[in-house]
């Protein structure tokens, strides 16, 4: 009967631990995506092009996450005249220290009603995309460059801005590993030169005996990830409309861990079933697949427009 308690009682001890571990925050916001760091994102989507284009059409089929590809979309209703047209992205240089960022150029409609535009990575931001040179199904390629993994509960996030006192709103667009999206209104951008709006999650927990306490299962369950799909820019329609310009440096995080990572478990599992390594494999060629079909569309399209000389003068 003692060894069944005390057995009892270093399971329930576990249990605690496991479930404490899980609902430790990470002590520093981690970094979501940083414009001044965005080398290496390169994905090659000729490889799912299918056998329509010749070998070397294929090689222009290589697109990264470089500011120049990030796109701007307006609402619908709003994408008359050149509203879109002059709606774009450019890379900026600060002057303090020489750092990248992401400027972006909207043309709001000029009459008075609501409007927004989304600003969005050329691609959707590929999950588990291998590192060269890293193991299979290891998909780092894209952590802190618009992928987060092993996140929980967000507990805040930061966005740096460098605002031209406008009173338009800031959002941002996050989508989970279950493909859920999620607009979050972060702040209004009443302000001149660089600040960091934070959004508190008013839902997040504190108090850890508040908390449902639970153990999830480790191999082979996915760690889940938070991707970045883009940021959201709001005018209402009492405010100013015409042109807009504002700058973001880098997106931050503070979250809890989905899954603990003090464990000692002795026994490699990856190595001995390869369960996540064939799972992951099948998932980023489908994700592959899907965004391929997209960029070679875009290509051909671009392909058929007229690129002759200018109207004479």
């Amino acid at each position: 009967m003692k060894k069944l308690v005390a057995v009892l009682a270093i399971l329930l001890i576990t249990g605690i631990a496991t479930a404490f571990a899980q609902t430790t925050t990470t002590k520093e916001p981690e970094v979501l995506i940083d414009f001044n760091n965005l080398k290496d994102t390169e994905v090659d989507f000729g490889q799912v092009a299918g056998a329509g284009l010749t070998e070397e059409n294929k090689k222009n089929l290589k697109v990264d996450l470089s500011i120049e590809n990030w796109e701007v979309e307006l609402s619908s209703s709003s994408q008359v005249g050149d509203n879109q047209v002059l709606t774009y992205v450019k890379p900026a240089k600060t002057q303090s220290d020489g750092k990248t960022v992401l400027g972006i150029r909207i043309h709001f409609p000029e009459a008075n009603y609501n409007s927004y535009a989304i600003v969005k990575p050329p691609f959707d931001i590929p999950a588990y995309e291998d590192k060269p040179g890293d193991p299979a199904g290891t998909g780092n390629k894209f952590t802190n460059k618009g992928i987060l993994k092993n996140v929980g509960d967000i507990k805040f996030i930061e966005i740096t801005v460098n605002g031209r006192n406008y009173p338009h709103g800031l959002g941002i667009i996050l989508e989970d590993q279950s493909g859920q999206e999620r607009i979050i209104f972060v702040d209004y951008l009443r302000f001149a030169g660089w600040k960091t709006l934070v959004w508190q999650n008013p839902n997040y927990i504190t108090e850890v005996k508040n908390r449902q306490m639970r153990s999830s299962p480790l191999y082979p369950r996915n760690q889940p990830f938070i991707k970045l799909k883009g940021f959201i820019i709001y005018r209402d329609a009492s405010n100013v409309g015409g042109d807009f310009v504002t700058y973001i440096k880098d997106v931050k995080i503070a979250y809890d861990k989905a899954q603990a990572s003090e464990y000692e478990l002795d026994v490699d599992d990856e190595s001995l079933w390869g369960i996540i390594k064939d799972r992951e494999e099948k998932r980023t060629m489908a994700e592959m697949k899907r965004l391929g079909n997209l960029q070679v569309l875009r290509y051909l399209e671009k392909k058929k427009m007229y690129d002759g000389r200018g109207p004479s003068q």
